[in-house]
Formats: C-alpha cells, structure tokens, sequence
C-alpha cells in the first residue's frame, strides 16, 4: 500500500479515529501490526519523513506517492481512496512531481532504508 493503510497519511499520528480502516471489523490485525515493535520502529520512521516531506514543501501523503512513482519497478499506484477528498488529494500529489529530486529521494532511502532497484523516472 503506497500509503501504508493510511499511516503515511498522519491520520493515525493522534491515535485510532473512529471512523478510520483500523477501528473496521476484520481489521484488528493492522491496529496489532503497528502496536508491535517493528510497527513501532516504522512509526519512528514516518516522523522523519514528516519532517522531510514539511520541509520540502508537501505532505507527507504526496511524498509517499512521489516516491513510488519514483521507482520504475512499479507500473502502478494503487490509491486506496475511500473519501472523494481523499482521491482528490492523492492525484493533486502530482503537483510536487518538480521537487522529488534526487537528493530527495536519496534521504528518503536513507531514512527508511530500503532503497528499489533499478533506475528513477525522476
């Protein structure tokens, strides 16, 4: 998930909303993934990224989305919208297309350190 589950959207920054894909039935296995160390350890990660995605001058969602379009390895961006707002910010995302520039990418793999193979389309 480019966003993963919503993570990378800062919705659960605060906690859980009530309203959110983590409080649905069936959904209990993604409140324990990110409650657990490894998830924990991500979170630590996606506050980096916050920072870097404020800095540059855009969400932390449209570096997210950036970034995966980065990589020439994936053909397709799945946006898992469930809001109309939610789809409408996803593709203005591609406003910032001009500053996911090389160093940029560069700290994002430095950050999460699992930098793709193969070359950028950036």
């Amino acid at each position: 998930s480019p966003l993963a589950s919503g993570v990378l959207t800062g919705k659960y920054n605060n906690g859980v909303p009530a309203d959110s894909r983590m409080n649905l039935p069936g959904y209990e296995w993604l409140k324990e993934k990110w409650s657990s160390e490894a998830g924990l350890a991500q979170l630590k990660q996606v506050g980096e990224l916050a920072k870097l995605a404020d800095e540059i001058g855009m969400s932390i969602t449209h570096l997210a989305l950036l970034w995966c379009l980065a990589n020439r390895n994936v053909s397709t961006v799945i946006l898992g919208a469930s809001r109309a707002s939610q789809l409408q910010d996803n593709l203005a995302a591609l406003s910032h297309r001009e500053k996911m520039t090389s160093d940029v990418l560069d700290r994002i793999d430095t950050i999460v350190g699992n930098k793709p193979e193969g070359p950028r389309r950036f």
